[in-house]
């Protein structure tokens, strides 16, 4: 993938309205999910990013037939076809661009009760082991699972056959809840998850599944109980959820840039965690049935808080980046608590560079508010860390410069579009635009 930057020109309000596109992290675990199932089916409301690109290819490169049409509004449509699948190896390069392949060992044990996959990729913020996912596969008969028998980054299961089984986590783990579902959707028997994650996105997976003819109860609870079937006879339509995350990095663009902005098609529910603290901070947070408007009232005073990531419903980690910039903006001292990942400040020396006053102790980001962000030149090291980076470079006077942009579009649908019909002044540089403006 060609690298390139976004050129911000700050200063700009945000007003008006802006759709949310499906959401990425359910559209990954579904795409997995519909490898698995014995019929065809569509998927409606998909996000237009890299990452489901990626995903699409991999389903293609284990012989799937998927064809893509635009709807009306400009998501896509995936026409799904999963009996022409060949093979259970999924061993390509593809497989290391994206954390979410690892979903097709839970989907390849249930179709085939084997699975090589390539140890998967994704961004690098910390220690994301999939020890939990081979616990489960192993409680669940699968073979294959011990770190010795990983052979050139490469793990290899076979289960013969999978049988249902009770799944406890020493840890909350979106991945693993998800990927020992896949698997437990097909195997015989029942197989309860016990401390399981809760995430939207989770459900989401779980409601296409049963909608494919699989049996899931609890799904968005801790205690998740999967009755094998063994066919999924598909023949369905399924519309992707909402993206809390996008919503929610529009939600803190208004905010930062002293804006007006209604943000349509999404789950007032799953943003709560969000407006509360927006809420306590001094800024309005108006929901609709859909939809949530953010503004600030005249002469209304925003003031620090202290926010803590932890596992839905509490507020997400994939918040987090954007928040800080946020907390940034706000009168008085305010602390950030990782509780997720170990190393997700890595941003912070790039939003330093735009002003920002932050120290870090270990999963603690202390926050001084500051006037204003300043323009500079930065790195997205991220895909959430490089969507914080727009914000505060939309919030800060004169141009910015955000390079690896790439890593943003990975999960947000058309940002530059939607940030433009807002107001902003962004657009993309390819590099050698981009040195040349920085040279000028």
């Amino acid at each position: 993938m060609s690298s390139y930057s976004y050129k911000i020109n700050g200063g700009h309000p945000l007003h008006g309205d802006v759709n949310i596109s499906g959401s990425k992290n359910a559209v990954l675990g579904v795409l997995a999910a519909a490898m698995m199932i014995d019929g065809p089916c569509v998927l409606e409301n998909v996000p237009d990013i890299s990452d489901v690109k990626v995903m699409v290819e991999l389903c293609r490169s284990i012989g799937a037939t998927i064809e893509s049409e635009i709807a009306p509004e400009g998501s896509v449509i995936l026409h799904i076809d999963p009996r022409t699948i060949n093979t259970y190896k999924a061993t390509g390069a593809s497989v290391s661009k994206i954390r979410a392949s690892y979903y097709l060992l839970g989907a390849m044990l249930a179709r085939f009760g084997k699975a090589s996959i390539r140890m998967p990729g994704g961004c690098n913020f910390g220690q994301r082991p999939i020890d939990l996912h081979l616990k489960g596969f192993s409680l669940m008969g699968a073979k294959g699972v011990d770190p010795h028998e990983v052979e050139g980054g490469i793990i290899t299961l076979t289960a013969e056959p999978l049988r249902g089984a009770k799944v406890f986590f020493d840890i909350v783990s979106v991945g693993a809840t998800i990927n020992v579902m896949l698997a437990a959707a097909k195997a015989e028997g029942t197989t309860t998850i016990i401390n399981a994650a809760k995430e939207p996105h989770i459900v989401d997976v779980a409601n296409f599944l049963n909608a494919m003819g699989a049996k899931i109860k609890g799904a968005g609870t801790d205690t998740i109980r999967i009755t094998g079937v063994p066919v999924l006879p598909g023949n369905f339509s399924y519309s992707i959820i909402p993206d809390q995350i996008e919503a929610g990095t529009y939600m803190i663009a208004a905010a930062v840039t002293g804006g007006d902005v209604t943000i349509h098609n999404l789950i007032p529910t799953h943003m709560e965690p969000l407006s509360a603290k927006m809420r306590e901070m001094g800024y309005c947070v108006d929901e609709g049935d859909d939809s949530v408007r953010v503004y600030k009232e005249e002469g209304s005073v925003i003031t620090g808080t202290n926010i803590k990531t932890s596992p839905y419903p509490g507020f997400p980690t994939d918040l987090q980046p954007q928040a800080v910039v946020l907390l940034c903006l706000a009168k008085g001292f305010s602390k950030m608590h990782e509780n997720v990942w170990s190393n997700r400040f890595q941003y912070v020396p790039e939003l330093t560079r735009m002003g920002a006053n932050i120290n870090c102790l270990e999963r603690v980001a202390l926050i001084n508010g500051i006037e204003k962000f300043r323009s500079a030149t930065v790195i997205a090291t991220d895909l959430r860390a490089g969507a914080a980076l727009v914000c505060a470079a939309m919030a800060a006077d004169g141009t910015s410069y955000i390079t690896g942009a790439n890593k943003i579009d990975r999960g947000y649908e058309n940002i530059v579009q939607k940030l433009t019909s807002l107001g902003a002044d962004i657009c993309r540089v390819d590099n050698v635009e981009f040195e040349q403006d920085v040279e000028a």
